[in-house]
């Protein structure tokens, strides 16, 4: 199961990816060029994870897994929020992440997409 330094780690390995705490010091956000693309408090019991997803799949995986319901505090159509309680595979939060973040950096405008980021189109 994922621990809060993975998760951690996991979203810090993508490009261009940042840890701040914008909102107070319980809360990492991590972020590409500025954006959000994930948020947790990584002290929380049990941990959970914030990503943005997209609205068809978002309700698909709320509709397969108990462990992940609407965004809390976030827009519901577009964020996922992912308690981690070993009931989905590592892989697949991980996969999560990642498409969170190519979301985001998808958005961005060309210039501002790091060197190495997944999407480049």
């Amino acid at each position: 199961m994922l621990t809060p330094e993975k998760l951690k780690a996991a979203c810090l390995a993508m490009p261009g990816a940042r840890e701040e705490f914008p909102f107070d010091e319980a809360n990492s956000v991590f972020k590409v060029a500025g954006k959000l693309f994930a948020i947790s408090n990584l002290t929380a019991e049990p941990l959970s994870v914030s990503l943005k997803c997209e609205p068809d799949l978002a309700v698909q995986l709320r509709a397969a897994y108990p462990a992940v319901v609407p965004g809390y505090h976030l827009n519901k159509q577009h964020w996922n929020t992912v308690t981690i309680d070993g009931t989905l595979p590592d892989r697949t939060v991980l996969d999560m992440i990642e498409d969170s973040y190519d979301l985001v950096v998808a958005k961005l405008p060309k210039a501002k997409r790091p060197a190495g980021a997944h999407r480049s189109g």
